[in-house]
């Protein structure tokens, strides 16, 4: 069995979290912003998992620290939702720019 090394998962980790940063900064829509979040927590488990695999000492860290990536992306997304839904229903969209009655 070939063993590709750490170097190819870390580069797509870097691209993915490109990715959800470039969706973070362009989007406008709540839900795209969410998607783009939700991309980068992604990145972040793949180099979690490919530490635990290729770097000694680090096996059972990485794959708690992913696990609890996983928890705090699923309770990131169920309360984003809420808010998201809470705000359509009073305003009728989702565009981030209409909330300036959020702001503190």
């Amino acid at each position: 069995m070939s063993d590709v090394g750490l170097t190819p998962y870390l580069c797509l980790s870097a691209f993915l979290f490109a990715c959800g940063l470039a969706c973070i900064v362009t989007k406008r829509n709540a839900i795209g912003i969410l998607m783009g979040v939700e991309l980068v927590l992604n990145a972040a488990n793949i180099n979690f998992v490919a530490c635990a695999r290729y770097l000694p000492g680090f096996q059972v860290e990485g794959q708690v620290f992913a696990l609890m990536v996983i928890v705090l992306a699923a309770g990131e997304a169920a309360v984003a939702l809420a808010i998201f839904l809470n705000f359509y229903n009073n305003h009728a969209t989702v565009d981030v720019d209409q909330a300036e009655e959020l702001k503190g």
